[in-house]
Formats: C-alpha cells, sequence, structure tokens
C-alpha cells in the first residue's frame, strides 16, 4: 500500500508540473520575445511583394525573428486571423499594410491588451489608439507629384485661351492613401479645371466618381474604355491622371485599343512596377512617383529597434487617424521618368536590366 501511495504522489507531482509549463506555454507573454509579425495586403500587386521581402531581409539581419504573411488577395478575415495568430505567438511588434484601415478593430484591441506594439506600414490603420506609429511616404506629395508632372508638361501656367482634355483614374476607396494622392494631384489641377484650361469631358472628376475597386487593372481599363467610346471618338485625350501604376497600366491598355487620336496622352503613376517601367522608357507612360521600398523597410525596422529597446522611434510628422494624431515617419518619393530611370532604378541597384526587359 506505502508503494502505491507513493506511485500515485510521484505521478500526481509530475502532472501538476506538466500542467504548469503547459500554462506558461500557453501565456502570451512577450517580454523576452523578438518574433516581428508583417501583415502584407495581397500578392497581387508586386510592390507588396517587394515591400515583404525587403523587410522580412531587412528584419533578420537585424537579429529578429519573423513571420510574414500575405493575406490572400486583399481578404479582410485572412488579415484579422493572421494578426490574431501572430499576437497569440508571441509577437512583440506588428507591421501591418491594411487592406482597409477602418476594418481591423478587433485584432487592434487583442493587440493593445497583449501589450503589442503595432506599426501602420505605408497605410494609416483609422480610427484606434492601439496604433503606435506610422511609417509610409509623404503621401500627399504623391499625388502633387503627379499634378505638377501634369501641369509642367501641359504648360498649363501659359496655356493662354489653349484648353487641354483631362481623365482621372483614382485608388482603391478602402485604401486611406488613395484620398490623399487624389487630393494631392487634384490640389495642383483643380484650379486648371475650374477655369476652363482643363476640360474634364468626361464629368468624373471626384473622388468617389474615379475610384478603381481593389486598384485593379482590368478596372481602370473598363472604365477608360467606356469613357474612350463615350466621349473621345471625334476628341483628343491630353491626359490621364492615374493614381499608381495599375490603374496607368489599365489607362495605357484601354487607349492602345480604343483611342484614335494621333497624340499619346501625359500618363502618370506610381511605383514603377516592372510591368510599367518599359512604358515609361517607351514614353507610352509619361512618369511614376517612385517609392523605394528599402528605404521604407529601413525606416520601419529603426522603429522597431526602438520599440524593442524600450525607446521612442524618431518621427518627423504626425497623421491623424480620426481617433488621435498618430506619430509618423514619412519617407520622401521623387519622379521617375525615361531621362532618370537608369539612375534611380539600375544604378540604385532596386532593378537589373533584365528585370526590366532589357
Amino acid at each position: 500500500m506505502k508503494k502505491i501511495l507513493s506511485v500515485l504522489l510521484a505521478l500526481l507531482m509530475v502532472f501538476a508540473l506538466v500542467g504548469c509549463g503547459a500554462k506558461e506555454e500557453a501565456g502570451t507573454d512577450t517580454a523576452d520575445s523578438n518574433l516581428v509579425g508583417v501583415s502584407m495586403p495581397t500578392k497581387s500587386l508586386q510592390r507588396w511583394i517587394q515591400d515583404g521581402d525587403n523587410m522580412k531581409a531587412q528584419l533578420e539581419a537585424a537579429g529578429y525573428e519573423v513571420d510574414l504573411q500575405y493575406a490572400g488577395d486583399n481578404d479582410i478575415p485572412t488579415q484579422v486571423s493572421q494578426c490574431q495568430n501572430m499576437i497569440a505567438n508571441g509577437a512583440k511588434v506588428l507591421v501591418i499594410a491594411a487592406i482597409d484601415g477602418s476594418s481591423l478593430g478587433t485584432v487592434l484591441d487583442e493587440a493593445k491588451q497583449a501589450g503589442v506594439a503595432i506599426i501602420a506600414y505605408d497605410r494609416l490603420i483609422m480610427n484606434s489608439d492601439a496604433v503606435s506609429y506610422y511609417a509610409s511616404f509623404d503621401n500627399y506629395k504623391v499625388g502633387t507629384l503627379q499634378g505638377t508632372y501634369i501641369e509642367t508638361a501641359l504648360d498649363l501656367a501659359n496655356a493662354g485661351d489653349k484648353t487641354y482634355n483631362i481623365e482621372f483614374c483614382a485608388g482603391d476607396p478602402g485604401d486611406n492613401n488613395a484620398g490623399y494622392f487624389f487630393n494631392g494631384a487634384y490640389d495642383v489641377l483643380g484650379k486648371y479645371v475650374d477655369n476652363g484650361t482643363l476640360v474634364n469631358v468626361s464629368g468624373q472628376h471626384t473622388f468617389a466618381e474615379v475610384a478603381t475597386e481593389g486598384w485593379s487593372t482590368a478596372t481602370c481599363q473598363a472604365r477608360v474604355e467606356n469613357i474612350i467610346n463615350s466621349f473621345y471618338a471625334d476628341t483628343q485625350l491630353d491626359a490621364v491622371c492615374c493614381s499608381n501604376d495599375s490603374t496607368a497600366l489599365g489607362a495605357i491598355n484601354a487607349i492602345a485599343a480604343n483611342y484614335k487620336g494621333g497624340n499619346t496622352p501625359v500618363i502618370t503613376g506610381q511605383d514603377c512596377d516592372k510591368a510599367n517601367v518599359p512604358h515609361i522608357i517607351d514614353g507610352t507612360q509619361s512618369m511614376a512617383v517612385f517609392k523605394d521600398t528599402r528605404t521604407l523597410a529601413e525606416r520601419t525596422v529603426k522603429m522597431i529597434n526602438s520599440i524593442m529597446s524600450g525607446n521612442a522611434p524618431e518621427t518627423n510628422a504626425t497623421y491623424p487617424n480620426g481617433t488621435y494624431d498618430v506619430p509618423s515617419y514619412l519617407c520622401d518619393p521623387i519622379v521617375c521618368t525615361a531621362d532618370n530611370y537608369k539612375e534611380v532604378l539600375l544604378d540604385s541597384g532596386y532593378y537589373t536590366a533584365a528585370d526590366i526587359g532589357q
């Protein structure tokens, strides 16, 4: 009987120790974690693949464990679930490029309760005080660079009685940045629409009218084709102000297939996607605003280093997200054209010649 009791007591002690270990393992204490979760919206756009690759490479080089996830094809529930898993696995920082800046409420609350810092990456996350920092480019400036390029290319300030016809293609309405891009461009060009120097023949010039769901090339192409067929059968199209390269590619395809005018319209873009650079070189796309994702990744890693060491990251701006002004760091975008693409894209090592078909 004594032997039996001894065995039973020993077993009870083992079970108790195992139970304690299980509880400790299941906890979400991130004090000693070096795990960083990186949530990207989609692989359907080249730029997010590059962002994700750059973030992962630089974070791992800095000694962090990285959980990089892509949320299918811009699937919000997938992004929420992936972020929840990152929190459960002990991530101390989440870097989130939100699909929709207003649709992450639940996971943001969970992160805040778990003491997880959130860096909104490139796209500001709205209406939450759980957002710790925002790292992006100056998105309003992106739009002003596009608008200023059209202003200069058409010499609008010296147009006199001459008029030019323009159409607009903006980005996804769920992307907070899309409004900044469009507003930046329209704040440059709107005065010329108002005084009649620029004629918006279709009459579509508010963000709601020209937004492109999902930044889809096919969606933009279909819309521009309809505009050309409806308004430009016998009218010259002088410019299409496109907010990024996927919408620019849609406009380029529509013009190639449907436009009968003898001129090449001025077309703007953003990101210098591989598919667009040949169009920039041959002039069918006039420019793209280049945002070097390596620079943004580097800045984000610096933010993470500060957070992990218990310090406040360097910031140079604040952005209102509807709840408070989020401490932010805004990198500078630049204009890429046929005149400087070699310096900007090739000499910098961003692309090889083979990447852009040369």
